[in-house]
């Protein structure tokens, strides 16, 4: 008998590639700031858990898709707004 299949959701999936995507330009940032010698490596889906890089940004992902629901600006608007203090 076949396994019923699930139906796609209409959040999580957009919303985890932005997750991934994030932690990627996260991991990047640290990379750039670490030495001059970076080449725009990508880290492995792993790798970016394991530094807490999909974490991090999952926290900013969520907490911004929040603040646009609200109406208020997201978190890199709002940094860019009032400079980086």
């Amino acid at each position: 008998m076949p396994r019923r299949q699930r139906k796609q959701g209409k959040f999580w999936p957009p919303v985890r590639a932005m997750i991934w995507d994030k932690a990627q330009q996260l991991y990047q940032m640290e990379q750039t700031k670490m030495g001059d010698d970076f080449k725009g490596i990508t880290a492995e889906r792993s790798e970016l858990r394991e530094a807490g890089y999909f974490y991090q940004a999952k926290l900013i992902i969520l907490r911004n898709l929040w603040r646009q629901k609200k109406g208020l600006p997201t978190i890199e608007e709002e940094e860019a707004m009032h400079g980086n203090i």
